[in-house]
């Protein structure tokens, strides 16, 4: 006749138990630790590109963008026109957009 009162679990059972907890208190250890990395490691803003000094842009025109390549610069302004610029400041060819 079975008893109606708490039975000890199976030692089989409690080993398991015993697993499941330690693998949940290393997967949040481990994942607090990620977020941690991830907000030390990840830098803020990067800081824009300035425009060297040699070059002039035309009156009342402002960057938009700027591209820098092994030997020109390219300028985009505000006034849709595209300026391509030697590395020393001199205006090589200027292109305006339709």
């Amino acid at each position: 006749m079975p008893s109606d009162g708490p039975q000890a679990p199976l030692p089989e059972v409690r080993f398991l138990k015993i697993l499941v907890t330690t693998l949940t208190a290393t997967m949040i250890v481990g994942l607090v630790a990620i977020i941690a990395l991830l907000v030390i490691r990840l830098p803020g803003a990067a800081p824009l590109p300035e425009l060297p000094a040699a070059i002039t842009l035309p009156e009342g025109a402002r960057v938009q963008s700027l591209t820098f390549a092994r030997d020109h610069l390219v300028v985009v302004t505000d006034q849709d026109m595209v300026l391509i610029y030697t590395p020393q400041g001199e205006l090589r060819q200027s292109l305006t957009l339709n």
